[in-house]
């Protein structure tokens, strides 16, 4: 028998990911932070799959499942040009049958590489906005909306990172993994983007167990996480019990911090595992500050959540340069 007490049901949704996702330890980057071996662990959410995998995976299939029961042919979404979660929306409509529009600020040929270029590969549509925000987007993407219901077509609007309510389910469900994984774990830690990442396990884990790691790309992140968080649990969630750093943004959403250059090659360099620019590098930034200032401390069993990104990686060329010039060359033998 369903559950009526649980978020998850009865809830139409489709099936995107290889689930669970890997919980590995990371026994070298916890030595390099002073911390025990079997302190600081991954949960592989960048190994879910879909399109180069990434978080928004398991958020896409409570939103796509959503969509499809209510008749969608074509879903639309915004973001950036670089955007993780319009890559992985164009990917889970091109296995779903669905047409791709994604709305986006700037023009042709303003980015060339990672995301965008996966964009393409998967077959989406994109409507170019020019010098927009986030606001000119969403009114954008509304007014395609109705175009297309004018023309006797079903679209979907899927919300800026595919934060909802709807799309937290996704991270209920990785909390539950992860509690099956190691049900001892103190702390997990994750990036802050759009809000229902965090939102999802703090409505599973409690505010006490998850910290976020903001990285600029919503305002007011702690109000946006409570709520996301309340309507899923149907429990008050206040944004002051939440555990959420301020101190990776730097100077904006879209910069490729010092701190964060120093996480992606610290854990290249430790584990092999790439992080990306703009959310897993600032989430372990967060999570080496956390561990400099005493929030986290040796014994604690602390989970970072690696929520993809690796194309954007590609599309961002300071962080494309600052990698190539530490390549070390070895001479050849005389």
């Amino acid at each position: 028998m369903p559950d009526p007490h649980d978020p998850l049901e009865p809830r139409p949704r489709v099936s995107l990911g290889t689930w669970p996702t890997p919980l590995e330890p990371a026994p070298r980057l916890a030595a390099a932070l002073d911390l025990r071996p079997e302190d600081l662990w991954i949960k592989r959410d960048d190994l879910s799959s879909l399109g180069s995998g990434g978080n928004k995976a398991r958020k896409l299939e409570w939103t796509l499942g959503a969509a499809l029961a209510a008749g969608a042919d074509t879903v639309i979404t915004i973001g950036a040009p670089q955007s993780n979660h319009a890559r992985l929306t164009a990917a889970a409509a091109a296995r779903l049958g669905l047409t791709a529009i994604l709305v986006f600020p700037g023009g042709p040929g303003d980015s060339h590489s990672g995301n965008i270029a996966l964009d393409g590969l998967f077959g989406a549509r994109v409507a170019w906005a020019g010098d927009a925000d986030r606001a000119v987007l969403s009114r954008l993407a509304e007014d395609i909306a109705s175009q297309l219901r004018a023309d006797g077509l079903r679209p979907a609007l899927i919300p800026f990172g595919g934060s909802s309510a709807t799309g937290a389910l996704g991270y209920v469900e990785s909390a539950r993994e992860l509690l099956d994984q190691a049900p001892d774990f103190d702390l997990a830690v994750v990036a802050l983007g759009s809000g229902g990442t965090m939102a999802g396990l703090v409505a599973e884990l409690g505010p006490s167990r998850v910290l976020g790691i903001h990285t600029g790309a919503i305002d007011e992140p702690q109000r946006v996480v409570a709520d996301f968080a309340g309507q899923v649990s149907g429990t008050a969630v206040a944004a002051d019990q939440l555990h959420v750093r301020l101190d990776q943004v730097g100077g904006g959403y879209g910069e490729f911090t010092e701190p964060t250059a120093d996480a992606l090659s610290l854990v290249a360099r430790t584990e092999g595992i790439v992080l990306d620019p703009i959310y897993t590098g600032r989430a372990m930034a967060g999570l080496i500050a956390a561990v400099k200032d005493g929030s986290i401390r040796p014994g604690q069993k602390t989970v970072f959540f690696h929520t993809g990104g690796l194309p954007g990686f590609f599309g961002n060329d300071n962080a494309v340069r600052r990698a190539e010039a530490q390549l070390a060359v070895y001479p050849l033998p005389e």
